[in-house]
């Protein structure tokens, strides 16, 4: 929804914005673009009087500012809807989606096309390190969308992709989540199943290979282009074999090139293939993306390294569904060699809360030495299930603590130079890795309690 304000504010509108309890990196890009962000949904802002609402999925009945909406009979329209209707009518879309990796996708897409002068607009759930912002119209032709199976408003129950009408579609994975809204995997396969009657003819869908619940969608009905990544057949990468990060992109049989990522993880290496494959649509040649991709700066919150402090390194990572989260330890755990990992979790997103992933969570966390889970008893983010049960497989490597600071304090006694820290969660985790950073530099000061001299 940060991103649909920006978008509107560059098409010349005036757009102020209520939520609760904003975090960065939103609300930081939010004040520098001007736009007022209101505190709370308190129904005198109808006293702005504003020609459109734009209303985001967080809105439920009985908020205030939507009941007197309703009440009043204002007009509104869900985000999604908004963007297809007045951004993304009469461009090439493309569009990447799936259960993972989307954000960092369409990030390396739209830094291939903007590297190639297509100057395109997108919309992304992150804020790519290379442009600085989540969102632009763009001058191009192309617009990038992360394009996001999760339902478009309370009173819009279709996925938000099916408003976007994709020219090409990226599917990277599909997996079951988001078990507030859907019952099982059958049913977000049935989305998919949509978004595939959305693309036109003359489109071309990218879909990941090895994806058994992919291959179903694209059973059910395909009136498009297909390409596959991450099959000898098609599209995919190998090792470089000489024993580096590097990695050659092949198309069938054909060497492409080389790619140099800054990103660790096989799972970054398949993101990119993705969208050399996507640009390819539009023109663009591999050499180019291969060379774009070298300087890919990253995305924020995606393994971010926030700060070094006594030798010991803090990163930031919007992982919390399990998979993802045995991504991302996977890719530092390639990074840091046998270094000590100490990592945070904190199991927040609505299918976490409700325990739907709970069996698979100490498998996800094998590749950390310590463990860490914050898990507040009270609130509207307390879990429904016993997170230290389900941690249990982990021995004495994992602890819970239902208090920050104390969670703080653990993480910062134990932390020795050389370790990493690697924070997940899909919020903001009350600001601990500032917090973290912040008490290994106390415990470092001279007057320090505690302090040794060397």
């Amino acid at each position: 929804m940060g991103g649909i304000a920006r978008l509107a504010q560059e098409a010349g509108h005036r757009v102020t914005g209520c939520d609760a309890a904003v975090y960065p990196p939103m609300s930081e890009q939010l004040r520098a673009s001007g736009i007022e962000l209101i505190e709370g949904y308190d129904a005198a802002q109808l006293e702005l009087r504003p020609d459109l609402f734009v209303i985001g999925n967080v809105v439920s009945r009985g908020n205030p500012l939507f009941e007197a909406l309703l009440a009043g009979g204002a007009r509104f329209v869900s985000g999604p809807a908004w963007i297809g209707e007045h951004v993304l009518r009469g461009r090439h879309v493309l569009a990447v989606a799936g259960t993972h990796g989307k954000t960092t996708t369409a990030s390396m897409l739209a830094w291939i096309l903007q590297h190639a002068g297509l100057d395109p607009g997108f919309l992304i759930g992150g804020v790519p390190l290379d442009f600085g912002i989540s969102a632009r119209r763009g001058a191009g032709r192309c617009f990038v969308i992360e394009a996001d199976e999760y339902d478009s408003a309370l009173f819009d129950k279709r996925s938000k992709f099916v408003h976007y009408f994709p020219t090409t579609l990226v599917l990277n994975n599909l997996e079951f989540d988001h078990a507030d809204i859907f019952p099982d995997l059958a049913a977000i396969e049935t989305q998919f199943h949509h978004l595939l009657r959305c693309v036109p003819g003359n489109g071309r869908i990218i879909s990941h290979g090895p994806d058994a619940a992919l291959e179903r969608v694209l059973a059910r009905g395909l009136w498009s282009e297909l390409e596959r990544f991450d099959v000898e057949d098609d599209w995919h990468w190998r090792d470089a074999g000489d024993g580096s990060e590097r990695c050659r992109i092949m198309r069938r049989a054909e060497s492409l090139g080389t790619l140099a990522l800054g990103l660790a993880g096989n799972h970054n290496r398949s993101n990119a293939l993705a969208a050399v494959a996507a640009a390819a649509h539009v023109g663009v040649a591999p050499a180019q993306s291969l060379a774009a991709l070298e300087r890919f700066g990253g995305v924020r919150r995606r393994l971010e390294h926030r700060g070094a402090v006594r030798g010991v390194t803090v990163y930031d990572d919007f992982a919390h569904h399990p998979t993802a989260v045995a991504a991302t330890l996977a890719g530092l755990r390639r990074r840091v060699g046998t270094a000590r990992i100490l990592a945070l979790l904190e199991p927040r997103s609505n299918t976490m809360r409700l325990g739907v992933m709970q069996e698979r969570l100490a498998a996800s966390l094998a590749d950390a030495d310590e463990v860490h889970c914050y898990a507040p008893r009270e609130g509207k983010h307390a879990l429904g299930w016993d997170p230290a049960a389900a941690l249990a497989p982990l021995g004495a490597r994992a602890r819970v603590w239902s208090d920050l600071d104390s969670l703080v304090d653990a993480v910062v006694g134990s932390a020795r130079p050389g370790d990493h820290v690697l924070a997940m969660s899909n919020g903001g985790f009350g600001g601990v890795h500032a917090r973290i950073l912040a008490a290994l530099a106390a415990a470092a000061a001279p007057d320090a309690p505690g302090t040794q001299r060397p």
